[in-house]
């Protein structure tokens, strides 16, 4: 049986770590590999994004939502999201990144 991937960390403005479960823990990770430049459901794609924004956002992650314009035969717009708070990956634990 596989465990959920765990990811516990530290924000730059809080002295305690915080952990995110599964697709959550996933996601914080991607944001760290993508850096400034952000990332978007384009590049990397997954189920629900903004849901996984939203609940880090809750453990006190700041990530910036910029609404980008695309073309093409469905033309519209799309997020990037970028990582402001400095994270800090204390352990990985259950899974692989």
């Amino acid at each position: 049986m596989s465990k959920r991937l765990a990811v516990t960390f530290t924000l730059d403005d809080r002295p305690d770590d915080l952990t995110a479960i599964g697709r959550d823990g996933w996601a914080l990770c991607e944001l760290v590999k993508a850096g400034d430049a952000g990332l978007t459901t384009l590049q990397n794609p997954a189920p629900r994004w903004s849901h996984y924004i939203w609940k880090l956002r809750g453990l006190g992650v700041n990530i910036e939502t910029v609404d980008e314009s695309h073309g093409g035969p469905f033309a519209g717009t799309h997020a990037r999201y970028k990582l402001k708070s400095r994270v800090r990956v204390v352990d990985l634990a259950g899974g692989a990144v």
